[in-house]
């Protein structure tokens, strides 16, 4: 059996108030339309979770809220606090509890990008993914029958793209 994971980080917020709590940032202008064209990208590889991991920040929230409509079908959504600010074990410990084959993890730097440099064998050549952008995504999957057996280094990379390359 294989299992997939598609890693995004939040697409870009928005800093215009300084006295919102950054847990509560929206995103701008640019992180939505990278959403929604991410969302696009994602339909159009056929990349669609059946779960969906995600942070509880805002951004991350409506990063996903601008993906979901591209896509056919509606994902079991499942916000978890946990994700929030979460370095690569607590990543870790929350996906080892998916349920599906094909999850979507949406977080935040830098413990996405420490976990998405541990969990593949084989990194993408892309040099953005060394520090995991806006919106970048990585796409990997798992010789695994549970989640519960994920283990760092087991990933083999599909693909891997941030928002600016997509071109649509």
């Amino acid at each position: 059996m294989t299992k997939r994971l598609i890693l995004t980080r939040h697409t870009k917020s928005s800093w215009d108030d300084p006295n919102t709590l950054d847990h509560d940032r929206p995103l701008n202008t640019r992180g939505q339309t990278a959403a929604t064209d991410l969302g696009l990208w994602l339909f159009s590889r056929d990349y669609v979770p059946s779960q969906v991991l995600c942070s509880d920040a805002e951004r991350s929230l409506k990063t996903w809220d601008r993906i979901a409509p591209a896509l056919p079908k509606t994902a079991l959504l499942q916000i978890k606090p946990a994700l929030y600010n979460a370095g690569p074990d607590v990543i870790m410990a929350v996906l080892r509890h998916a349920q599906t084959d094909v999850v979507m993890v949406i977080a935040h730097n830098p413990g996405i990008a420490e976990f998405a440099s541990r969990i593949v064998t084989n990194t993408p050549l892309n040099t953005a993914f060394n520090n995991y952008p806006t919106g970048a995504t990585l796409v990997c999957d798992f010789a695994i029958d549970d989640w519960s057996a994920l283990a760092y280094g087991d990933g083999v990379t599909i693909e891997f793209v941030v928002p600016r390359e997509i071109g649509l």
